[in-house]
């Protein structure tokens, strides 16, 4: 075999491995993956993400429906609860993936009567598991709003109250209680005169380490939330992230959205006693963005859900959509690392296959000598 046809699979090998090791996204910036699916009138405000089936789950504004949404916009109604009360609103969504269920407050906006409740399904069956309605705390601080959903190791999941500004827990069986009602969630100045005065209490993500992030429509403010006692402690950010909406883990940040704002990036370096808000996107207002999932390949999405519109009472709008976001500086940095690593492997493969074709002209040379 000649040196040039070896030097040439030595090549082929050296790029194909190299193909496997560092993802191609890191060095080439494909387009921000996009989804559009149809589902007239759907209006969705919640956002889950399967990590077993991948499939994204949202909910419907009026219609009892959950649907679900591959990452190609094929959607079909997984859910159609009809022992709901008419026109209940699905807000956030939350998949306990362990237990196989999905879990969805479920909240009556004015002027239908109250209603506030924890919904779990059984992701295989599509069954109902329980519906736990939410108690009252009995205070008048305000209409109780179900609102966002998160779910411990356990299988316990906390819901928050915009309205009431206090946690509930719905713990496996189904069983609900009010888990926190720290004076913290009240301490904080509220301009009554703002369009978003009434929510309260809205995203809210389970940390592994035993603890929530919770943020404050109205005020702007995040707060960490002991998973044990409910204790709650003001986070420390240099800016208010006001209106708030949805909060979501990645791997080494925590995002935060507002329907009515822009995306913020944060991360700490003391477990969240302070925050440090290092990017922030600006994203597509017109569309209403909500709530926040990392789907598959740890990237993150945004649902455009429209939802403003359909609480206007406007119907008609057939398309939605869910769209990945990223963050500037840290996918800048990533991609830095990720090209001078492939440089110095490559720099390193040619001077193998050089030094190997001397030798081989040097070996050559003597036999003929």
């Amino acid at each position: 075999m000649s040196m040039s046809i070896i030097t040439f699979i030595i090549f082929f090998l050296l790029v194909f491995g190299l193909s496997l090791f560092f993802p191609t996204s890191f060095l080439f910036h494909p387009k921000p993956h996009k989804i559009h699916f149809r589902f007239p009138n759907l209006y969705p405000e919640g956002l889950a993400w399967d990590p077993l089936t991948h499939q994204f789950y949202v909910g419907s504004l009026r219609q009892r429906i959950i649907a679900a949404v591959t990452d190609t916009g094929v959607s079909e109604t997984f859910i159609f609860d009809s022992s709901l009360p008419e026109n209940v609103t699905f807000l956030g969504l939350t998949v306990d993936s362990p237990n196989r269920r999905l879990l969805a407050a479920v909240h009556a906006m004015e002027p239908l009567p109250p209603f506030n409740a924890l919904a779990a399904y059984d992701l295989t069956s599509r069954q109902r598991i329980f519906l736990s309605i939410l108690p009252d705390d009995g205070g008048g601080s305000g209409r109780p709003t179900a609102n966002d959903v998160s779910v411990d190791d356990e299988g316990n999941a906390y819901v928050t109250n915009s309205g009431g500004n206090y946690i509930w827990k719905v713990n496996y069986r189904g069983e609900a209680s009010i888990f926190s009602r720290s004076p913290q969630f009240t301490a904080h100045p509220v301009d009554r005169n703002a369009p978003h005065s009434y929510c309260g209490l809205n995203g809210i993500a389970y940390v592994s380490k035993g603890y929530f992030l919770v943020v404050q429509s109205n005020t702007g403010k995040m707060f960490k939330v002991d998973a044990n006692d409910g204790a709650a402690r003001l986070v420390k950010v240099k800016e208010d992230l006001m209106v708030a909406d949805d909060v979501v883990l990645a791997d080494d940040a925590v995002l935060v959205v507002s329907p009515v704002n822009k995306l913020w990036y944060l991360r700490s370096e003391d477990s969240w006693g302070e925050g440090d808000l290092y990017d922030e996107i600006d994203l597509d207002l017109e569309r209403f963005p909500t709530s926040l999932v990392v789907g598959g390949g740890k990237r993150t999405y945004v649902v455009y859900g429209h939802v403003e519109e359909g609480m206007m009472g406007i119907s008609g709008r057939e398309i939605f959509s869910i769209e990945e976001v990223r963050s500037r500086k840290s996918e800048s940095g990533n991609s830095q690392i990720w090209r001078v690593l492939v440089l110095i492997g490559m720099g390193l493969a040619l001077t193998f296959i050089w030094r190997l074709q001397k030798l081989w002209l040097v070996n050559k040379g003597k036999k003929v000598n």
